[in-house]
């Protein structure tokens, strides 16, 4: 549409141009246009130049808003919500952060009180190994208790009584008459000598005035009599011990069997 008026414009421009060449100096015919009245022509000259402007503005416009929308896109899309994964992710890692924190307070919880149960049940209370004089301790005085009433000598039997009196209590005064009722009753006719040393000790439970403590002995059986003969044994047991005023005492003898 606006080249078709442009045409049409410039035909009216030669054709005044035309008539204004050969009508110069004579008066204008009547009904002719005059010089006056070109001036509307001219007038018209510039409108079309108004049409392609007012075309050109739509490309503009358009170029203006293709040039702009991807800005705008971006933007947008800058201001969207964060990928949902994303999301996800901030929202578990403070959940499993929770979650362990819970965890390690019930595993805490649990170790304090299986340690104060440790050290309420007196099985549990060694110290055989952390109170080393206590340890010390308790195996000489055992270790001298062992060697004295597992000794029978058949000329001063009185000896081994009191050595009994002295290092036993409780079950192992019986359980140590039992165990040398036959040497007892063998020693005035085979004029026996039973000597019995400690070789080594090892305190197994050390709790306060209670000990339990693992004997290896050496034994040797002497007959004095016409025919002198002596015989060598080696002994394990393990004893109970309990502190009584400044000593220990044994009292129960295990000789692990039945």
């Amino acid at each position: 549409m606006s080249t078709t008026r442009h045409l049409v414009n410039r035909r009216r421009r030669l054709a005044t141009t035309t008539s204004r060449t050969a009508g110069a100096g004579t008066e204008p015919a009547y009904g002719q246009p005059g010089p006056a009245e070109a001036e509307p022509e001219a007038a018209d000259d510039s409108a079309p130049d108004a049409p392609d402007a007012v075309e050109a503005a739509p490309d503009t416009a358009s170029d203006t808003a293709c040039d702009t929308a991807p800005d705008a896109a971006d933007d947008s899309r800058a201001h969207e919500a964060p990928h949902p994964r994303a999301s996800r992710i901030r929202i578990t890692l403070p959940t499993v952060l929770c979650a362990l924190t819970v965890l390690l307070g019930a595993v805490a919880v649990w170790a304090f009180a299986s340690a104060s149960s440790l050290r309420d049940e007196p099985a549990r209370q060694n110290t055989a190994l952390t109170d080393i004089g206590r340890t010390s301790e308790v195996k000489g005085r055992i270790s001298e208790a062992v060697g004295a009433v597992f000794s029978y000598d058949y000329a001063s039997p009185a000896r081994s009584d009191r050595a009994a009196s002295t290092y036993l209590t409780g079950r192992a005064v019986q359980q140590h008459k039992d165990m040398l009722a036959d040497v007892r009753e063998q020693a005035p006719g085979q004029k026996l000598v039973l000597t019995t040393t400690v070789t080594e000790s090892g305190v197994e439970f050390l709790d306060g005035d209670r000990a339990r403590l693992l004997i290896f002995a050496d034994q040797s059986n002497t007959r004095t009599g016409k025919d002198e003969e002596t015989t060598y044994a080696a002994a394990m047991f393990a004893v109970d011990a309990v502190r009584r005023g400044d000593t220990w005492l044994i009292a129960a003898i295990d000789t692990f069997t039945r």
